[in-house]
């Protein structure tokens, strides 16, 4: 079976492969950045199973690795987009250039559709309790052989190509990780409720436009501080969404949460944390304004919001 562990092996042995590289091209700060993560994704089991042993050591050790990570970011020796040219020029392969970019969402697609079917006995492909990380992981190395077989480049392609995509993205890698965590992080220390007690001195909880507008608000506010919908859904849900609109004022679940993440995605648009949309783009085109990307998504946003908001209010309470 291919287990989740599998996953965060896999990728940790990427990072230790583009952390040698580095090492050889004397780009020491990046080198040792990789590095730390790579052992940390690789070493997750035994840390895991010494908490479970009574051996806080292990953890302690994998919290001084996460400040060092962060000491080496704020170092500024890490510079994004510092090597930037690619080693080998695809222009003249065509279309055939998006066949590994579709292999990833179709593939995970395809391997979820047919995980039923995807066992031979008791032995099944991908992991029951996380199938669709596992089916994702899959496509990436069925896409990453599709780029090489594409562009007709060796084997090592991949890992020169990723350490210098790695590379220059530099610590805003890290970002999608690190956010996707938030979301939880702030439901379990109360967060949620505390936002209801703020909303509730705030805005007349009697009128459910006020509440909605609220929650509607909140979601883009949330979603810009944490840079991911997911991570501010269950924050705002706790806090505006069930008790106000859903108990209070009987609004539909399924609308209330379906539209109120598409509200969410207006904050997307709008903020340098969402860095796979917004940081990522300007690191990869080498923009000289930061803020360039965002700045051309603005007024769809905020058109997107105004209709996202009159969708919610028609669906949630019809």
């Amino acid at each position: 079976m291919f287990r989740i562990e599998h996953v965060y092996w896999l990728c940790g042995t990427l990072l230790i492969a583009c952390a040698l590289r580095d090492l050889r091209l004397r780009r020491f700060a990046y080198a040792a950045f990789w590095t730390i993560l790579g052992a940390a994704l690789l070493g997750g089991d035994a840390v895991q199973a010494a908490l479970d042993a009574g051996n806080a050591l292990p953890a302690q050790l994998a919290g001084a690795a996460v400040i060092a990570l962060a000491l080496i970011a704020g170092s500024g020796k890490l510079r994004r987009g510092a090597d930037g040219a690619a080693a080998a020029p695809a222009a003249n392969r065509g279309n055939a250039l998006f066949v590994p970019a579709l292999l990833i969402p179709l593939g995970t697609l395809a391997l979820i559709l047919l995980q039923p079917y995807l066992h031979v006995g008791a032995f099944a492909l991908l992991d029951p309790k996380q199938p669709t990380l596992t089916a994702l992981c899959l496509a990436c190395v069925l896409a990453a052989a599709a780029a090489l077989a594409v562009t007709r480049a060796p084997p090592l392609a991949a890992i020169s190509e990723g350490s210098r995509l790695l590379d220059t993205l530099s610590w805003a890698a890290l970002l999608p990780m690190l956010l996707a965590m938030l979301g939880a992080v702030f439901a379990a220390t109360g967060v949620g409720e505390a936002i209801a007690q703020i909303m509730a001195t705030l805005i007349p909880t009697d009128s459910r436009l006020a509440c909605l507008l609220a929650y509607a608000l909140g979601m883009v506010v949330f979603t810009m501080i944490m840079g991911n919908a997911f991570a501010a859904f269950p924050v705002m849900t706790a806090g505006v969404g069930l008790p106000l609109l859903v108990v209070q004022h009987h609004a539909d679940p399924a609308a209330l949460g379906a539209l109120g993440m598409l509200s969410g995605y207006c904050g997307t648009l709008l903020t340098p944390m969402a860095a796979n949309y917004n940081v990522v783009p300007v690191a990869l085109l080498e923009l000289r304004d930061p803020y360039a990307v965002i700045r051309a998504q603005l007024p769809t946003a905020a058109a997107l919001f105004v209709a996202n908001f009159l969708l919610l209010y028609w669906c949630a309470f019809r």
